[in-house]
Formats: structure tokens, C-alpha cells, sequence
């Protein structure tokens, strides 16, 4: 019975490629973490104290919104 050889390198180059990309991906995954924690900052931020109040929320408790998200 004849055997294959199933494990190849990969292609020159090919791994340094995936590596920018993915490097690229985690910075626009970011971003895109980030700008939704800065809107819903500004949008809470927009509310009366007594509309946080409703919610459950304070003026302090803004900050830890934006703190508690990890970039």
C-alpha cells in the first residue's frame, strides 16, 4: 500500500501575509469597539439624571462605560 505525505510548509511568505492581515483586522476591530462605546457614551451622556436614574445608572457611572470595555 502506497503512503502520501500529507504534511507541507507553507508557501514563502504566506504566514507573514496572514499575520499583517490579521494584524490590520484586530485594529479595525478596535475601532470599531471603541466608536461604539464613545456613542453610547454621548447618547447616555444626552440623558437627564433623572432619566439615568430610570435606567439604573449615575453621571459616574458614564466612566465606567467607556473604562469597562476592553480595547
Amino acid at each position: 500500500m502506497a503512503t502520501f505525505e500529507t504534511a507541507r510548509s507553507a508557501p514563502f511568505g504566506a504566514i507573514t501575509t496572514y499575520q499583517i492581515i490579521r494584524f490590520f483586522g484586530d485594529i479595525m476591530d478596535r475601532l470599531v469597539v471603541w466608536n461604539d462605546a464613545r456613542v453610547t457614551r454621548n447618547a447616555l451622556a444626552k440623558l437627564s439624571d433623572r432619566e439615568l436614574d430610570d435606567i439604573g445608572l449615575t453621571r459616574a457611572d458614564l466612566y465606567e462605560i467607556g473604562s469597562s470595555i476592553k480595547i
